[in-house]
């Protein structure tokens, strides 16, 4: 798999190359600035882009911008989205722009080697990857429209806006495929959601929820 990572922290910058390469992937540029990022998105075009939201020279949203703009390029264009802080306004924004292929981890959830790892596979397929505390920031944000799920019906709905399929949601929830699939039709039926059996079309149904302004 071929990446592009744009980072300005040089210690987290290399720590990410050492990481991927050791992992059998290929890093087909780094960017450590804002204007960097999309020229070379447009000439390595890789399978997944690993950027960081905030960025020099402003340090305020140059690395999503770029993301932004490279999605327009190129919608096919997996991209993971690192930041500090969960930022309500950038991952709406990032998932606003389309949720395929999509995904938005605080960065220290990189040092989890194995779900960063997993989370940048899923993106790079075309699936989503949310941090936990991403999520559950944004189902508190949008608590009152969620108050008739019962509380396994909003686990199940937290598990999949992580992008979670219905096997992992069941190993987790310690629950049958049948009870998973109870869940899910309840969720959807309560939110106003068409069911799909697609587990992607459910996570993107979900994330089209989470973006109602």
């Amino acid at each position: 798999m071929r990446v592009v990572i744009a980072e300005d922290n040089a210690l987290l910058r290399e720590g990410l190359v050492l990481l991927l390469t050791s992992v059998g992937h290929e890093v087909a540029a780094v960017a450590a600035t804002g204007p960097e990022v999309l020229p070379a998105l447009l000439e390595h075009r890789p399978d997944v882009a690993v950027l960081d939201v905030r960025m020099p020279p402003g340090f305020r949203d140059e690395g999503l911008r770029a993301a932004l703009a490279a999605r327009e390029r190129l919608p096919e264009l997996p991209v993971l989205v690192l930041s500090q802080y969960v930022e309500e306004t950038y991952a709406a924004e990032l998932l606003g722009a389309g949720a395929s292929g999509v995904g938005y981890l605080l960065k220290d959830r990189v040092g989890r080697v194995d779900e960063f790892l997993d989370a940048l596979e899923r993106v790079a397929a075309g699936g989503t990857a949310l941090d936990p505390e991403v999520v559950t920031e944004l189902l508190t944000r949008r608590a009152d429209p969620l108050d008739s799920l019962t509380p396994r019906e909003r686990e199940a709905l937290h598990l999949m806006a992580e992008g979670r399929d219905n096997a992992t949601i069941g190993a987790l929830m310690s629950i049958s495929d049948r009870a998973v699939s109870k869940h899910i039709g309840n969720v959807f039926l309560k939110l106003g959601l068409p069911p799909s059996d697609s587990g992607h079309r459910r996570v993107l149904a979900v994330l089209a929820y989470l973006n109602k302004g």
